[in-house]
This record gives structure tokens, sequence and C-alpha cells, in this order.
């Protein structure tokens, strides 16, 4: 079982250490305060690279950057704008249905309130908690697939998908990691945790990692 012990050990390790594995720039997300700004950058982001996003989020948000705005830009325009993120049509329609709904129901406002993101449809958990984390300083666990990752290989959690990987995160980490956990998990495990061929020898999370003792160890012995 996880202990508190550990968990602030690899908080701590990974803030101290973030120089090393960080990338240069911030992903349009982490740079967005606005609630609405981080919700359409994350719409967008999915499937498409962080590069991608920034460039087509600067473009979109000169052409419109409220839900009035967007709500209001024709379909074909719109679609035209977010061109390079992929799975840009569908993109194009949900954008421009959350605008109009977050314009006329919400006052142009996005709600802070997980049951009530998660009615607004195209978003799920991960997105709302970016919303919430990102957008409204509060507290969350946004789950993609490099904090499900780096969850499973520490031996935090023995899950299957990122929505039972938040679950138990939910349950184990102190609140006061919560906000910290995706930007640490995601540069972490887009650098040093990566999916395939792990730098495990550049770790410094190697005393409480389950993968590296059960998997990592165990081959380099046999070769």
């Amino acid at each position: 079982m996880t202990t508190t012990k550990e968990i602030s050990f690899v908080i701590r390790t990974l803030k101290k250490h973030r120089h090393e594995f960080i990338t240069p720039a911030l992903t349009e997300i982490a740079k967005q305060r606005d609630p609405y700004k981080v919700l359409i950058s994350c719409i967008l982001s999915l499937r498409t690279r962080d590069e991608t996003t920034a460039r087509v989020s600067e473009s979109l948000y000169k052409a419109a950057d409220t839900p009035k705005d967007i709500a209001n830009l024709p379909l074909r325009k719109l679609a035209a704008i977010i061109r390079p993120v992929n799975y840009y049509k569908t993109k194009a329609k949900r954008i421009k249905a959350m605008s109009k709904l977050i314009h006329e129901k919400y006052n142009g406002k996005v709600p802070n309130d997980m049951d009530v993101l998660l009615s607004i449809n195209g978003v799920g958990r991960k997105t709302a908690n970016i919303v919430l984390v990102y957008g409204f300083n509060s507290h969350g666990i946004p789950v993609d697939t490099h904090v499900h990752r780096v969850s499973n290989r520490l031996g935090w959690t023995i899950t299957k998908t990122p929505e039972k990987t938040e679950a138990v995160l939910r349950e184990i980490l102190p609140r006061r990691y919560w906000m910290d956990l995706n930007d640490l998990f995601v540069q972490f495990g887009q650098n040093i945790c990566t999916p395939r061929n792990p730098k495990c020898d550049r770790c410094q999370l190697t005393k409480y990692c389950r993968y590296y003792k059960e998997v990592y160890t165990s081959t380099n012995f046999r070769h």
C-alpha cells in the first residue's frame, strides 16, 4: 500500500528536479487562466501536438475569444481556423455548441462545478478537472495517459483506465498535492517515464517505483 511518505517523496523530488525534464515552453492550457479559453484549448488539444494547439488557439482567439463570439462564427469559418488540429470538423461542431450553451445558459461564464461541467456534451472527467485546476485554481486531478501510466508504474494505482486511476488518486493523495500532480506527471511522463524505453537510469524516483523494481531491474539483469 502506498504511504503518505512515499507520495511526499515523489512530489518533492519531481519539484526539485523538474528543470531536468520540463519542456521549455508551457502548454497552451497551462498558459491560459480564463476558464473558457482553458476549456476550448483543452478540446483543441485532444490528439494534437502542443505546438499545434498553441498556434491554432492563438489564431482562434484573434478571430473570436468569447463564448458569444465563437458561437456566432459560421461553422465553416470556425472549422477552417482550427483545421490544423486533428478531428477539426468534429471539434468545430463541439466548440460551437459548447460556446452557444455557455453563452445562453450560463451567461457567458464557464461553470465552476464538476457535475455541471460533466453535463456539457463533449466534456469528460479529464477536461473538467483541467478546467477546475487551470481555469479556476480549484482542486482537481486531471488524469491523461501520462498521469495514468506514471501512477501505475509507481504502484500508486493498479488500474486499467484513467477514470479508475483518478478515483484511486482521489482516495490516496493528500489534497495539497492534487493541483501539482498533472503538470508534474505529464512533463515527467513525456520526457523521462516514457511509454516505451523509459529512462529509468535518469529517474530520481526508483526508490519507490514498482516498475523499476519488478520490470526494469530484472530485464536489465538478464541482459
